[in-house]
């Protein structure tokens, strides 16, 4: 019964956030679970294309590189093991992607996108660069306004960002964010 309940606020919410998108000029599907968001995703990338990827856990745990590379897809990302600077200008490359992979860290209910970018390559790609975007977004990122996105991004979103990559931050002790000037802040 109560999982009834949660199913439905979870409805209600993405709806609600679906037309606040719509509004906003976006092109919104909402689907059920991850495997159907990869079928949509696979749908939305016309063949040929080269596919530009985000820093994003999101995309990964949607399993979709993986199914672009088996299917002859040049993807473009930095998460493999390369140099700082092969890093950065898989990063560049990306930019030019004829479509690019990402999520956002928060979304509101009236449909503003909340990022942190550490090197600004997401952010900067999502607003001017390849010819289509898809951002991709669990309901666990649903906000009710901007001060709770910004309130996610620091203190869910970036914490985990810096336990993943192993920072020596005060948040991976803390958990939270404290707006550090530590030379490994992400």
């Amino acid at each position: 019964m109560f999982e009834d309940i949660k199913n439905k606020l979870h409805e209600l919410r993405l709806n609600t956030v679906a037309k606040a998108l719509e509004s906003n000029g976006f092109k919104v599907y909402v689907v059920p679970d991850r495997v159907t968001a990869k079928e949509l995703i696979l749908s939305l990338i016309p063949e040929g294309s080269v596919v530009g990827i985000g820093g994003s856990v999101t995309i990964r745990e949607v399993g979709i590189i993986e199914e672009l590379e088996r299917r002859g897809f040049k993807v473009v990302h930095h998460w493999v093991k390369v140099s700082p600077e092969e890093s950065l200008e898989l990063r560049r490359k990306a930019l030019t992607s004829d479509v690019y992979l990402c999520s956002s860290n928060a979304v509101t209910l009236d449909g503003k996108l909340i990022n942190i970018d550490a090197l600004g390559n997401r952010v900067a790609a999502m607003v001017f660069g390849p010819k289509r975007v898809i951002v991709v977004v669990g309901r666990n990122k649903l906000v009710r306004n901007v001060e709770e996105g910004v309130s996610r991004a620091k203190n869910i979103a970036a914490v985990a960002n810096a336990l993943r990559l192993n920072y020596k931050t005060p948040c991976t002790t803390l958990g939270y964010c404290v707006d550090c000037k530590s030379p490994e802040r992400s």
